[in-house]
């Protein structure tokens, strides 16, 4: 269950987001949270200047094991605006990160892309736990994910 601190970690992912839309990158944000509740580090999406693998996720994922003991790696939060693609979810779980709480599911990008008529990605969709069995997982958060496919569907609407 999402508690109310948890849910301002996932608005924080949205608006992350939104600052990378607004900086001509695809609306990805993400927060990696201690066990202690404490934000250790946040970050946005930055593949518009052509590295594809310059996701949040893997960023906090490398940013986890050089600052992280493996205890603490375990017991962090990964808080995403949209659940991790494949690339992501292995180096989350190839570092030995805990749980992921994201406000919109990789099923949904993927009936979004095709509603708004975008190019599928170049790798396969897939859900986390196709990735990284056993990890705790929890999303989608209804209202937020309404406010990300709007993020996805002003970034798709400015390419045509």
């Amino acid at each position: 269950m999402i508690n109310n601190a948890e849910l301002q970690n996932l608005r924080r992912c949205v608006e992350l987001a939104s600052e990378a839309l607004a900086a001509g990158d695809e609306p990805f944000g993400s927060v990696l949270v201690g066990a202690d509740g404490v934000v250790l580090a946040e970050e946005r999406n930055h593949v518009s200047a052509g590295d594809r693998t310059q996701h949040p996720e893997f960023t906090l994922a490398r940013w986890a094991a050089n600052n992280m003991t493996p205890e603490q790696r375990a017991a962090a939060t990964v808080f995403t605006s949209g659940e991790h693609c494949p690339m992501c979810a292995a180096a989350h779980g190839w570092v030995g990160l805990g749980r992921i709480v994201y406000a919109s599911s990789s099923e949904q990008l993927a009936d979004w892309l095709t509603e708004f008529g975008a190019s599928a990605p170049p790798i396969q969709i897939l859900p986390i736990p196709e990735i990284v069995p056993g990890l705790p997982v929890e999303g989608p958060v209804d209202d937020l994910a309404e406010q990300v496919k709007d993020l996805h569907r002003r970034f798709y609407s400015s390419k045509t």
